[in-house]
């Protein structure tokens, strides 16, 4: 069962937030594609400072959706903050609730589904400083390790990444889930 897998981000991601899904991606035997709007390689944030440079599988432009099974949204503070005002990314990003297929966002990531559009109603979790603005935009916020909402996979900080990884390959093997589309 071959899969591919978008991981959408950009400078400023935390570390462990894309190193450890893709690794457990990778495990599985599937592909992750770091997906990003430049090309070349992106600068981790590592805790409390800059950490390794990662290569971009693909940037936007010559990415879609439709190429992939599931997405990966790491947090980090920079790296949403960029994300979601970038209108490419965002349109990315909504492409993948239409055509109901699995999204996992942890930390800061789901400040992109915020600005894409698809949170309101849903059950979600996020790092508690977005807590606020997770509700404000319409979603259920709960303080859990891990929630799942129709293929939506949600997680609060690095320290739940265990259980984010396994719920994430739960939700990808399903497949697509009808109640994820917009």
């Amino acid at each position: 069962m071959s899969k591919k897998i978008a991981i959408l981000a950009t400078n400023g991601f935390e570390e462990s937030e894309l190193k450890s899904p893709k690794e457990y991606l990778e495990q599985q035997g599937w592909t992750a594609d770091i997906v990003s709007p430049k090309s070349g390689t992106i600068k981790a944030w590592a805790e409390k400072d800059w950490g390794k440079e990662y290569e971009v599988d693909k940037t936007l432009d010559e990415a879609a959706a439709s190429d992939y099974d599931a997405l990966v949204l790491p947090g980090g503070v920079i790296n949403p903050d960029q994300l979601r005002t970038n209108g490419q990314a965002l349109s990315f990003v909504r492409d993948f609730f239409i055509q109901n297929k699995p999204v996992a966002a942890i930390c800061h990531g789901p400040q992109i589904l915020i600005n894409a559009k698809v949170v309101n109603g849903r059950n979600m979790t996020s790092v508690n400083s977005i807590s606020k603005d997770l509700i404000n935009a319409g979603a259920h916020w709960e303080d859990r390790e891990v929630v799942v909402d129709h293929g939506l996979v949600t997680s609060r900080t690095p320290k739940d990444l265990p259980a984010f990884n396994a719920k994430m390959v739960e939700e990808i093997k399903e497949g697509q889930h009808a109640g994820q589309g917009l």
